[in-house]
C-alpha cells in the first residue's frame, strides 16, 4: 500500500484557526504519508506549521457555499480549525486525513520512517535495560538474581527477556508460577528499597478458579521474598481490584492469594478503576473544559461529576499506602489486579517516585517510564490509540498513563523542589504516548517491537 493512494489531493489554498489567542495563518495546504503542512509563503513568514497526522482524534467538516471547514481535534486535546477554499477540496481533504490518521499497521507509522540528524541506531531496544537495574540491586543484596527464563517470551509474552527474581528459586519453579498467572505475570521485583531492606513486586492476579487451586512454586517463590528480606519481615499483597470484583473473577478462573497458602502475606483490597470508566471520566474531563462560557459554580459541578480527581486521590493514596509500608513497617509488597499491566504499574511507579530520590531526577524519571511501563508490557498501542474525542470507545481505550502523568503533577505541586523536571516534561510524555515521530511507545510490549519492525504483516 502506498500512501499516495490515499491522498485525494495534494494541496488547496486554505486558512488555519488556532485558538483564541493565535493569530490565524493562511497559505497552502498540503497532506503528505504522514503529515499535514501549511506554508504560509514568503511574504508571511517562513515558519512552515506541520501536523503530525497521527496525532488527529477525530475530524469533522462541514461545507457552506464555494468553500468548506474542517475541524481536527486532537489526541493532545487541541482543537484546530482549516477553513479551505473549494469543497471538492475540503471533502478530498478530510478524506485523506480520515485515512492516513487511522492505519492500524504499526510500520506505516512515522517513526518507521524519520531519521533525524545525528541519530545512531544501536543493537538495544533500551536505554535502561533490566540488566542495568539489577547491578544496583546487586551492590545493596545478594537475594535477588537476574533470570532469563523469559528469552524467548515463552514464560510471558509481556514481560522482558530479562527479570529479577529471589536467586533461591530456579527457572523451573518460575515457569510454574508463570502458569498459575494470568498471563504469565510471575511476581517479579519492580524496586528495592535499600535503607529499609524491602522490596516492591509486581504480578497478575492468581488462576485459583472456583476450585481454589494452589501452585507450591507460586508459594515458594513469595516465601522466598520475605526470606530475602530482613528478619521477620512480612508481607503485603495490595490487590488494585475490589472484594467483590476479586471474588467474581474467582468465577471465571482468576482470584487472590489464598491466606493460608501464603503465610506472612495479608491481602488489602484498594480498587482503581481502569478500562472504560476511566476513559468516559476523561471525556467528561476534556467536554467541561472546553465549555468556556459556563459560569464557576457550573465548572466545579462539572469537575466533581467527572469524577477525575477522585481517581487521582485513590490511585495516590494506594501508592502512598505502599510506600509507607516498605518505609514504616519494614514490609515486602506486591501489587496486582487482573491482567497487572494497568493499574499495577500506576501504583509501582508512583510508589518509586515517592520512595526514590533517583526517580525524580530527570534522566532517573525516565528510567522509570522505561522499566515500569515500556518493557513491563503497558499495551501503549491499545491503551492509547485515541484520546478523548474519538466517537468511537472500544473497551480496551484507557488513559492510564495520563493518569499517571497527573498523579506526577499533583505530587509536583504539592512539593515544588522535589522534581528534576516540569510538567513541559510530563506534556511532552503525554503528546509522545499517544502520537510521536519516535519508537519509544510503541506496540504493547517488547516481544512485539522487534517483530512489528521486521514483519511487514504485523
Amino acid at each position: 500500500m502506498e500512501f499516495s493512494e490515499l491522498i485525494r489531493t495534494g494541496q488547496a489554498q486554505a486558512e488555519l484557526l488556532r485558538g483564541p489567542e493565535m493569530p490565524p495563518l493562511r497559505g497552502t495546504l498540503c497532506v503528505t504519508g504522514h503529515h499535514l503542512l501549511l506554508s504560509p509563503g514568503p511574504q508571511a513568514t517562513p515558519d512552515l506549521w506541520l501536523l503530525l497526522l497521527r496525532s488527529v482524534d477525530s475530524i469533522e467538516k462541514r461545507v457552506a457555499g464555494d468553500a468548506g471547514t474542517i475541524t481536527l481535534r486532537c489526541k493532545d486535546l487541541r482543537v484546530l480549525q482549516l477553513d479551505i477554499e473549494g469543497v471538492e477540496a475540503t471533502l478530498d481533504i478530510a478524506r485523506s486525513i480520515e485515512a492516513l490518521s487511522s492505519l492500524e499497521s504499526v510500520i506505516t507509522s512515522f517513526p518507521f520512517f524519520y531519521r533525524p540528524k545525528g541519530l545512531r541506531l544501536g543493537e538495544s531496544w533500551h536505554f535502561h535495560p533490566p540488566e542495568r537495574y539489577y547491578k544496583r540491586v546487586a551492590r545493596e543484596t545478594r537475594a535477588w538474581r537476574l533470570s532469563e527464563a523469559n528469552e524467548d517470551f515463552s514464560l510471558c509474552p509481556s514481560y522482558p527477556r530479562a527479570v529479577i527474581v529471589p536467586r533461591t528459586v530456579d527457572d523451573d519453579a518460575l515457569a510454574r508460577s508463570a502458569r498459575f498467572r494470568q498471563g504469565g505475570r510471575f511476581p517479579v521485583l519492580s524496586y528495592y528499597h535499600a535503607p529499609s531492606g524491602t522490596v516492591l513486586l509486581r504480578s497478575s492476579q492468581p488462576l485459583t478458579g472456583p476450585q481454589k487451586r494452589r501452585c507450591a512454586e507460586d508459594e515458594e517463590l513469595l516465601q522466598a521474598v520475605l526470606a530475602g528480606a530482613r528478619p521477620g519481615a512480612r508481607g503485603f499483597i495490595v490487590d488494585t481490584r475490589s472484594a467483590q470484583a476479586a471474588k467474581q473473577a474467582r468465577m471465571t478462573g482468576g482470584g487472590t492469594e489464598a491466606k493460608s497458602a501464603y503465610p506472612g502475606w495479608k491481602r488489602l483490597h484498594r480498587p482503581l478503576e481502569r478500562g472504560r470508566p476511566l476513559q468516559e471520566s476523561f471525556v467528561h474531563l476534556v467536554e467541561a473544559c472546553g465549555d468556556l462560557e459556563q459560569s464557576m459554580d457550573r465548572w466545579l459541578s462539572r469537575l466533581d461529576g467527572c469524577h477525575w480527581l477522585s481517581h487521582v486521590k485513590a490511585a495516590l493514596s494506594t501508592a502512598c499506602l505502599a510506600a509507607q509500608g516498605m518505609e514504616w513497617e519494614g514490609a515486602c509488597i506486591l501489587v496486582h489486579g487482573a491482567e497487572g499491566t494497568d493499574s499495577t504499574l500506576l501504583v509501582t511507579s508512583l510508589a518509586q517516585l515517592i520512595l526514590d530520590p533517583l526517580s525524580r531526577t530527570m534522566a532517573g524519571f525516565q528510567e522509570l517510564i522505561e522499566r515500569e511501563w515500556i518493557q513491563a508490557g503497558h499495551p501503549f498501542q491499545l491503551r492509547c490509540a485515541h484520546s478523548a474525542f474519538s466517537h468511537t470507545r472500544p473497551k480496551h481505550e484507557a488513559p492510564i498513563f495520563l493518569l499517571f502523568l497527573d498523579c506526577v503533577w499533583q505530587l509536583g505541586r504539592q512539593f515544588p523542589l522535589s522534581l528534576e523536571f516540569g510538567e513541559g516534561m510530563l506534556l511532552a510524555l503525554f503528546d509522545h504516548s499517544y502520537a510521536s515521530p519516535f519508537g519509544t511507545f510503541l506496540c504493547n510490549s517488547e516481544k512485539e517491537r522487534p517483530v512489528s519492525a521486521l514483519d511487514p504483516s504485523t
